[in-house]
């Protein structure tokens, strides 16, 4: 008697694991599946003494990597949440398109929300670069939708009597693949742009070029790529961005050296790796912030 007791307290002790398991897993994958199809918003302040009084409380939404993924119909997620942040301009930071699976439809239904929203300025990332002459047919759309390309210029975004710049670089992908030279090519474009002294806020698709921007006395950066890593760690972070490798420098957030930040954008869609783990796709909000001293 003693011995069944025992084997039916084995069983059910057995029972009750397999269901914990089965639980688990049951919440796991509605964790993988929510945190892939859901876009969280992102919000930074950048203070400067440099930034004119009219600048103040300015917000800027940033749209990165969005590779052609959508979320909820006709894109009607971002919209709602970009619509909710009353932006004073949209950066579009590259890879709106997705070069191996390109849906021009979806970008041009997205652009059209967009600047209805705010003034759009974007610039080319790798994808874009991959396009071939399909690039044409994007850039034709964009122009048509009144989005500012910045093609390695800069222009004035003026509020009052007070203006700052706004500079943009195309990705270097457009001009040589090799990585090893990719940065010094950012660096010689940024520096013929003859910047002025004003306060200066770059679209540049590379995180991984920060060194350059630092370089010319870049005020904010606004950038993406990265991917977030992909697959994040507690405490770690990334686990591998293109360009940067494994477990990147510049994978997500703010890095400030000097008097030059940088905001990474983890970016919303996917490319060649599908799925993000504890890596949610993200739209980010800076608020520029006049110091007063």
């Amino acid at each position: 008697m003693f011995t069944e007791v025992a084997r039916l307290k084995k069983v059910r002790k057995k029972w009750i694991a397999l269901a914990g398991a089965a639980v688990f897993a049951v919440v796991l994958a509605g964790w993988l599946v929510w945190s892939n199809v859901t876009v969280e918003m992102t919000r930074y302040s950048v203070a400067s003494s440099r930034l004119p009084a009219s600048f103040d409380h300015s917000r800027i939404v940033v749209v990165s990597d969005l590779h052609n993924a959508e979320f909820g119909e006709d894109n009607c997620q971002l919209i709602r949440l970009i619509e909710q942040e009353s932006p004073d301009m949209i950066a579009i930071t590259g890879d709106l398109v997705d070069s191996s699976k390109t849906n021009m439809e979806t970008a041009e239904s997205l652009i059209h929300h967009l600047t209805s929203i705010a003034p759009c300025y974007y610039v080319t990332g790798n994808h874009e670069a991959w396009l071939g002459e399909q690039y044409q047919e994007l850039e034709k759309m964009l122009l048509k939708e009144a989005v500012v390309i910045l093609h390695n210029t800069s222009v004035p975004w003026k509020k009052g009597q007070d203006s700052i710049q706004l500079a943009g670089l195309d990705d270097p992908d457009f001009t040589d693949r090799d990585s090893s030279v990719q940065q010094s090519i950012l660096e010689t474009r940024l520096h013929e742009m003859d910047l002025t002294d004003d306060y200066c806020i770059l679209l540049s698709h590379r995180p991984e070029a920060f060194e350059a921007y630092l370089s010319e006395g870049v005020d904010l950066v606004l950038s993406g790529h990265a991917h977030g890593g992909q697959f994040r760690l507690p405490l770690i972070g990334g686990i591998i961005a293109p360009n940067q490798g494994w477990f990147p420098k510049y994978d997500a957030g703010s890095y400030s050296q000097q008097n030059t930040t940088m905001i990474v954008s983890r970016g919303i869609g996917n490319s060649i790796i599908p799925m993000r783990i504890n890596n949610r796709p993200e739209i980010v909000t800076v608020e520029l912030i006049c110091e007063v001293y």
